[in-house]
This record gives structure tokens, sequence and C-alpha cells, in this order.
């Protein structure tokens, strides 16, 4: 087990990791929701739900609706506020081993310079904060900070004061991810997570309205995941030094590997967690597994590689 775990082991940017398996923001709650299924010290990172400076009340009900392949949702990014997460959440997580990516979101760019100033005071075991500009659920498309490269730059530098490396979190609703990933680096990201929840709707014909309390969501799951390869690799392949987290779809070692290989140094695991919470550990079972049996023994001979 040592020898696969030393196999594994990866960095995104700074932050060295034991594995590439982390959880996804927004989808094992703000604290050690997960631990009863699997042991979070095992993971490379647990990354929590994003958070608002302040507590936050969500979108109304309803707000999550099963589609085809994945789901819908409209949640709104509920949450206790930092410093509360600070105080009750954080403590539990660190009891538990895990390395933990905090996520902050914001209405304004001051929310985040706020946010970010409070997670100054957090304890090592929080080793990056994953910057969320892209949620769908709280602007209208040209309002998404992630849409733009200049509002994206101007998110991402006002967050230095959280003392950490910091990665931005990308949309997949634009034309073309490069450019908003170069401002991203530019203003101070070590590195990007590709790529957040796809805009999308279902409708009540019977009713007449949408499903979700907020009309309109984020679509995740298995139907995005070609859609958040394509994306690692057109930035990998654009800006190859650029370290990024793949997450979109992933519910097996296989998809995993596919992020690998399109130019993610780690992978998140979210949706899948839904149905199987304790998802994360069976991707990264199996993603150690697959390595083993064709002779893998670094990680990064995979990272990339697709690229030839």
């Amino acid at each position: 087990m040592t020898e696969r775990i030393r196999h594994l082991a990866t960095s995104v940017g700074s932050v060295a990791l034991p594995n590439p398996i982390m959880t996804a923001s927004g989808t094992s709650g703000h604290g050690a929701e997960l631990g009863r299924y699997v042991d979070l010290g095992t993971l490379g990172a647990v990354v929590c739900k994003s958070l608002l400076v302040d507590p936050w009340p969500g979108n109304p009900a309803p707000r999550v609706h099963e589609t085809p392949a994945g789901m819908l949702n409209s949640v709104g990014l509920q949450g206790p506020g930092v410093r509360h997460w600070l105080d009750e959440d954080v403590p539990v997580l660190v009891a538990s081993g895990a390395r933990i990516v905090a996520s902050l979101w914001g209405r304004t760019v001051e929310d985040y310079a706020e946010a970010a100033a409070v997670l100054a005071d957090a304890p090592p075991e929080v080793v990056a904060v994953e910057v969320n500009v892209s949620c769908p659920n709280h602007h209208a498309r040209h309002e998404i900070f992630a849409h733009d490269p200049r509002a994206t730059a101007e998110v991402v530098a006002v967050t230095a004061a959280c003392g950490r490396p910091r990665w931005a979190k990308l949309s997949p609703n634009v034309s073309d991810l490069v450019p908003v990933v170069a401002a991203a680096v530019e203003a101070g990201a070590e590195a990007v997570t590709l790529v957040n929840t796809l805009m999308g709707m279902s409708i009540d014909i019977e009713a007449r309205a949408g499903r979700l309390g907020g009309r309109g969501g984020g679509l995740s799951g298995p139907a995005i995941h070609p859609v958040a390869v394509r994306a690692v690799w057109d930035v990998h392949a654009a800006l190859p030094e650029v370290p990024i987290v793949g997450v979109g779809g992933v519910a097996s070692g296989h998809d995993a590997i596919e992020f690998l290989m399109a130019g993610a140094s780690a992978v998140q695991v979210g949706t899948a967690t839904f149905a199987n919470p304790r998802a994360t550990a069976e991707v990264l079972a199996e993603v150690g597994a697959w390595c083993d049996r064709r002779g893998v023994t670094n990680l990064a001979e995979l990272i990339g590689v697709a690229h030839g």
C-alpha cells in the first residue's frame, strides 16, 4: 500500500498530494460528512462546499432534479459563512487527517476579498483555496465572473489575503477557456479547476413551469464528462505549464485517468457521491489498480500523455 501511494503522488502547483483523487466542492458538504463512508485522510484532499463570508440561505426549493445522465442543481451555495466553518467544521476535518481545500464564492468582488481575509486564520491543514468564480445559480450569464477574463482576474487578485495557493474554478459556458485561464494565472492563481457545471434547465410540461426553484440550474454528472475532458485538453494544449484539476462526471477510475491523460494533475469526484458516498475511495482504488496492471510507477507518466 505504501508503494502504491508513493506511485500515485502528485502536485497541484505548490500543493503536494499523496494521490490525485479529491472530493468536488458542493457535493460532500462543508465538513466531514463523507467520513462515515470514506477515510478522508486517504484522499488527495477534501474540497469543501463554497462559502460566502457570511451565512447564506441558498435558493428556494426544489433544488435538484435528476436528468437522464446526471442532475440539475440550483442549491444556490447555501452555507454557514467562513467564520462558522472555521470554528465548527474545520476542527473535525483536521481530526480526520484530511488535507483541506476551502472554496470561496461571492456576489461581489468585495465579498471575495472579505472571505479571503477571514480564511487567513485557517490552520495549516487548509492547504489551498479554490476560488469559485463560475457558479451559474446567482448571476445572469453575462454577470458570471468566469465568463470574462478581466472580471476573473479581479476576483483572483483580491483573494491573495487568504495566504494560500489559489485555484480558480472556471466555467465551461464560454467559447474559449484559454484567455480566462491565462487571466486567472496572471492574477495569482497557481492552478485552475476545470470545469463547473453546464447551464441547463428542465421544464415540467404539466405544470408549465421550470422544475427548479431557481428556474435554471447547473448540469453535472456523466453527461458533462466529455465536455470537461475537452476543456482540460484544450487548456493543457495551449498552456501546458498551468496545473489543472479536472472535474466533471467522474464515476470510475477510467474517468479519472481520462482527465490525467488530457492534462490534469488531479481529479475531483462530485455528483457520483450522491448515489454512492464511497465513490471517491472506489475511484482511487481503481486508479491504483489500473496503474499496477500496466506497470505505471509514477503518476507523472500519465499526465498529458494523450497529447503525444
